[in-house]
């Protein structure tokens, strides 16, 4: 049974159909990548998961259970953590005090323990130790991300949603977060990726989706979605170098 699939999903916003029908399976432990131009409906697709946008069709099962139509609060507590675009860090608040909120789902926690699970995040994510105290609002683009990774991870999901973890970073600050995707994914939690690089998505990916305006338009393994000039050109950008 797949961790996680999307059965027919429809989602609108008004008259716009934002979602038309959406199907598509992850399993446990499979780093998946969501692909496609602005506007195709990637984003739209994680907020209809994580309860942000309710569902007008179709179904979400996570663990065998439907989700559809539940709040964000009751699907996170079921084990998945959505780390949406732009960081959205809480300014006034130190790195660790941002961190450690992820947990916040979990129930109530010893300070202690969420110190200690804390320091394990720093370990994951050691450019951002150094700034553990400082304010949210001192940080970096990068740093902002690696904290928002971290948060995400603090809830202890099982299955993590990750948009557009690469926005705005510079390319060595992007090679760093997508390590760390791999190394989350070496950790045994499911990932499903939103990103506009298709080249970083497809090197830590297990598999992809593309969608286009709201349909699904082609899936395979980064291998098959990069052996095709016409898909890559369409779908995947084609003034991306094509991966080795």
């Amino acid at each position: 049974m797949p961790l996680l699939s999307l059965d027919g999903l429809v989602v609108r916003y008004g008259e716009i159909e934002a979602l038309r029908g959406v199907s598509l399976t992850i399993d446990s432990g499979e780093v998946v990548t969501l692909l496609g131009a602005n506007g195709a409906g990637k984003s739209t697709t994680l907020r209809a998961i994580s309860g942000l946008q309710k569902p007008a069709g179709g179904d979400i099962v996570f663990d065998g259970k439907s989700i559809a139509g539940l709040g964000p609060e009751a699907i996170v507590k079921l084990g998945v953590a959505h780390v949406p675009e732009g960081r959205r860090l809480f300014p006034g608040l130190s790195a660790r005090e941002n961190i450690m909120l992820g947990a916040s789902s979990r129930g109530r926690i010893a300070k202690s323990e969420l110190v200690r699970e804390s320091d394990e995040m720093f370990d994951l994510f050691p450019d951002i130790r150094p700034f553990a105290d400082a304010l949210g609002w001192t940080l970096s683009g990068g740093q902002q991300q690696m904290v928002a990774v971290a948060r995400g991870l603090m809830a202890k999901p099982r299955l993590l949603l990750l948009d557009e973890p690469s926005l705005g970073l510079a390319p060595v600050i992007v090679q760093k977060v997508f390590a760390i995707i791999g190394e989350i994914r070496q950790r045994g939690t499911t990932v499903l990726l939103v990103e506009q690089n298709a080249r970083m998505a497809l090197s830590v990916a297990d598999r992809g989706y593309v969608l286009e305006t709201g349909r699904l338009a082609l899936s395979g393994s980064p291998a098959e979605l990069w052996s095709n000039d016409e898909i890559r050109a369409a779908y995947l950008g084609g003034h991306v170098a094509k991966a080795s």
